[in-house]
């Protein structure tokens, strides 16, 4: 080497070596798919990012408190504060880079409420028929293996009714870990499900472990239904499922959220339905999320970002499916100011109307 050749290489290092050092204290996830899905906060986003390479870097703007980016071999998560930026590199194929950058940047939260609050009418005069609300007996087969196989006479224990329900939604939570990114395993039944979950250590999605739920609720003689929140953008196919589980002592439904653990009381420590819920969100009257609310035990979730930000996007249309003689049908209940259906429910072909009463008829 010359020294002429010397000069140049050092001045180059000297140039490039705080960045490549930099570069190389990055984090680094692999892939070999394009395809990115990402968890914001408490929304999924399935397919949503895309891999570019000659981005550098290739900037994703959020406001919420936890990132998670999901590739197809690997994931990364962030705790994202506001003023700060969080770079990593996806090695793509295992010789492209793209650097990535997460950056916070705030957001109008109110705007999905403002949606619902527009979105507050019904129609108590509708008469339209909906499919019949049916709810399996406890001498169903299929929920007497469930009750006796993961013994939930245990898991409910001795206490009172409502502390009965809250037991078997924590329980689900902790059994049946949730990943909104994959799908359940194939199974052919609930039972099925939940053995191949236990033994696999299998996660599952949001509409799975709502249908857990709901057969652990029927299995210990609770009316129960599964219930699909819905957005209004007919483009926004992150949509959300939980439960409403019927409380003979409190006379109404009550809101269950098995992904994150979740239940809503009021001022006074009062139990909310689903309705009541949504109504309190519209009117600003208070809420209170349970403290123990949280992911996969990875992180809490807070009332700001569940409640005001994820679910008043997600309230703007209910759906619940019905067994009704072997055939599931749907009924999706939609407020007035929203004509026709929903897109994405259309395959289901669901008898709607605007009418919350005959939605959230009391179990027979």
């Amino acid at each position: 080497m010359t020294l002429k050749t010397s000069i140049v290489f050092a001045l180059c290092i000297a140039l490039t070596g705080p960045s490549l050092f930099a570069q190389q204290a990055l984090k680094v996830i692999k892939a070999n798919s394009k395809t990115v899905d990402i968890k914001d906060g408490n929304t999924f986003k399935k397919a949503t990012w895309t891999i570019v390479p000659s981005a550098r870097p290739d900037i994703y703007k959020t406001s919420a408190k936890r990132v998670t980016f999901y590739t197809d071999l690997d994931s990364i998560s962030f705790k994202v504060k506001p003023g700060h930026e969080y770079n990593f590199v996806i090695l793509l194929n295992g010789k492209d880079s793209a650097f990535t950058q997460i950056k916070y940047e705030k957001t109008e939260q109110v705007s999905y409420l403002d949606i619902l609050k527009k979105a507050s009418k019904y129609d108590f005069n509708d008469s339209r028929e909906l499919a019949k609300f049916t709810y399996k007996p406890v001498s169903d087969t299929g929920l007497i293996h469930i009750r006796k196989d993961f013994k939930l006479d245990s898991v409910i224990g001795g206490g009172n009714e409502v502390s009965q329900i809250l037991s078997l939604l924590h329980w689900v939570h902790n059994t049946f870990p949730h990943d909104g990114t994959k799908d359940a395993p194939n199974c052919s039944s609930i039972h099925n499900l939940m053995d191949i979950c236990i033994s696999g250590h299998h996660t599952v999605d949001c509409g799975s472990l709502a249908n857990i739920l709901n057969n652990c609720y029927l299995a210990a003689g609770f009316k129960s239904r599964r219930v699909v929140c819905l957005p209004k953008d007919s483009t926004d196919f992150d949509c959300h499922s939980i439960n409403t589980v019927y409380s003979n002592s409190l006379n109404k439904w009550v809101w269950v959220d098995p992904t994150n653990d979740a239940y809503v009381i009021n001022e006074k420590g009062e139990l909310l339905s689903i309705a009541e819920v949504r109504q309190r969100l519209i009117e600003n009257k208070p809420l209170i999320l349970n403290p123990e609310a949280n992911w996969n035990h990875r992180s809490s979730v807070t009332k700001e970002e569940y409640l005001y930000y994820y679910m008043a996007k997600n309230l703007y249309a209910l759906m619940c499916f019905v067994s009704s003689g072997g055939e599931i049908k749907c009924n999706l209940l939609l407020p007035v100011e929203y004509k026709g259906v929903i897109p994405r429910t259309r395959a289901n072909n669901p008898k709607c109307t605007n009418n919350p009463d005959k939605f959230w008829v009391k179990p027979d």
